[in-house]
């Protein structure tokens, strides 16, 4: 008897394709959810470790004058601001270093266990974070070290769960559904700064314990019920390409010059079944995807667009309660705003971009119109709560909409490249190539931030504001050629019309 080509797991269970890819879509969902609720805690509890005691009194255990005996070294110095932005980035450098040699192992080992494992260990180094607070650990290179060995195991996490969707989900609707789908990340914000603000001001250890449990069971669940490829599961693989022109409208046929671009002729032998036994393809190389078009552009383009989300990501809580005076819950939660507009922001950027097929001209249409609602912002964001409420919403949505289509349907198009001729052994060094690249202004950002905000908040957000601008002129070339593209097909009309 022939052995069954599904994996031995539960989610052999599953009858049909429809559900094997509603599962996909809500396990990598929930697994880059806990991966970023488990990140937000760190810009929850900074102003918690250094505290103005002031409002406490005289410190209870020494005459001292000190206004800051409460606070928890060795973040109770001047240069606390620093050494935040020292625990930031050996976070943020370690995952992009880290993010660059992820891909192209996530290109050679099973997806499943590689994104379990990951999750597993992130939910180790979270947790040994946390427990700095119960074993009364104060040197820094304690907290350092704990950092850089999460920001290094964190990279397991995107070019798996971008590279499983891919798998499953063709070029069609593509953009809508992970805009929809790249919420998890505005989401995990959220519930990562309501569970450390819940235990931020009497035990924040817990603020990094528990983020760390949740993301531990959830590598356990993937581990389990995860399906990687359609074949694995006797299922026909999705539709990456346009299949002939003669089946299309002229609308539908663009110059394939651009990275983004439908083809002309299909870059996959559809007359052959899936099922057809083929030649295992091998893994592309990382100078073979940084040859793809626009893998580039996009890439130097989302280093810019990540700096401002991610500075916002660790800074913005610090920022409200320096700024607007609230205490460190009430900030976390004011913060979370900022997410819930980058919800919205990466629904609409993906909805638009499958409706124009321009994926560039969306993202720099959005980066254009944040750099001066940054300004307004920084400006009047203050001027009461609902002004404030409106703000981050609208910031979260510009700033975060560009970075959530850069890193999901834009990664899947250039994964599945019709320049790959089919090669699907591209999805996770592609993904992880742009992210990486984004992930060094994730770095910079709050470095940056860092080292600015004692000259003043208004210079952070000029900062901001010039990463905005840079990201969009980045897209340049990519924009132009989605307009040619547009005006063939209309001119091409406007003839027949004439003739």
């Amino acid at each position: 008897v022939e052995e069954s080509p599904v994996p031995q797991t539960l989610s052999s269970l599953l009858p049909s394709s429809p559900s094997y890819r509603g599962l996909t879509l809500v396990l990598t969902f929930l697994s880059y959810t806990s991966y970023h609720l488990s990140r937000k805690p760190i810009s929850i509890v900074k102003s918690q470790l250094h505290l103005n005691c002031s409002a406490l009194g005289p410190n209870p255990h020494n005459d001292s004058n000190s206004t800051t005996w409460c606070s928890w070294a060795p973040f109770d110095g001047d240069n606390y601001k620093e050494l935040f932005g020292a625990l930031d980035n050996a976070f943020l450098v370690a995952y992009a270093i880290g993010m660059f040699i992820s891909g192209i192992f996530g290109e050679r080992l099973p997806l499943r266990y590689y994104l379990s494992g990951g999750m597993a260990l992130s939910g180790l180094f979270t947790a040994l974070f946390g427990l700095g607070y119960f074993w009364d650990i104060h040197v820094l290179w304690y907290f350092i070290v704990v950092q850089v060995c999460n920001g290094l195991v964190q990279t397991t996490g995107w070019p798996a769960v971008v590279a499983c969707v891919g798998n499953w989900f063709g070029k069609g609707k593509r953009g809508l559904i992970m805009g929809i789908w790249n919420s998890h990340t505005s989401v995990g914000n959220i519930l990562g700064s309501l569970i450390a603000g819940a235990w931020v001001s009497s035990a924040w250890g817990l603020s990094f314990v528990v983020p760390g449990i949740i993301i531990a069971v959830m590598g356990i669940i993937c581990f389990f019920f995860l399906v990687e490829y359609p074949e694995d599961v006797d299922c026909n693989p999705p539709l990456h390409h346009v299949m002939t022109t003669s089946e299309k409208d002229p609308e539908a046929v663009i110059s394939n010059e651009g990275p983004l671009s439908l083809s002309g002729q299909s870059s996959v032998d559809h007359s052959k079944s899936p099922k057809e036994p083929a030649e295992e393809p091998e893994a592309i190389s990382f100078f073979g995807a940084l040859r793809i078009p626009g893998v580039v552009e996009f890439s130097l383009c989302l280093l810019f667009a990540k700096l401002v989300s991610y500075t916002f990501l660790y800074w913005l809580p610090l920022y409200i309660v320096n700024v607007a005076h609230f205490g460190a819950k009430e900030a976390g939660d004011l913060s979370t705003l900022f997410d819930v507009g980058g919800i919205l922001g990466g629904i609409f950027a993906g909805l638009i971009s499958d409706y124009t097929g321009g994926r560039a001209t969306t993202c720099c249409v959005m980066l254009v119109v944040a750099a001066p609602m940054l300004f307004l912002y920084n400006h009047v964001g203050q001027n009461g709560i609902g002004v404030s409420v409106a703000m981050l919403i609208i910031c979260g949505a510009l700033v975060n909409g560009p970075y959530a289509l850069i890193t999901t349907a834009v990664s899947a198009d250039l994964g599945t490249h019709e320049s790959l001729k089919g090669n699907a052994k591209a999805l996770s060094t592609v993904t992880a190539i742009i992210d990486g690249t984004g992930s060094v202004g994730a770095a910079l950002g709050p470095l940056l931030a860092g080292l600015i905000s004692p000259t003043g908040w208004n210079n952070v957000f000029y900062m901001l504001i010039a990463a905005d601008v840079l990201a969009c002129l980045l897209l340049a070339r990519v924009v132009v050629k989605e307009a040619r593209g547009w005006c063939g097909p209309m001119a091409r009309q406007r003839g027949y019309v004439a003739a």
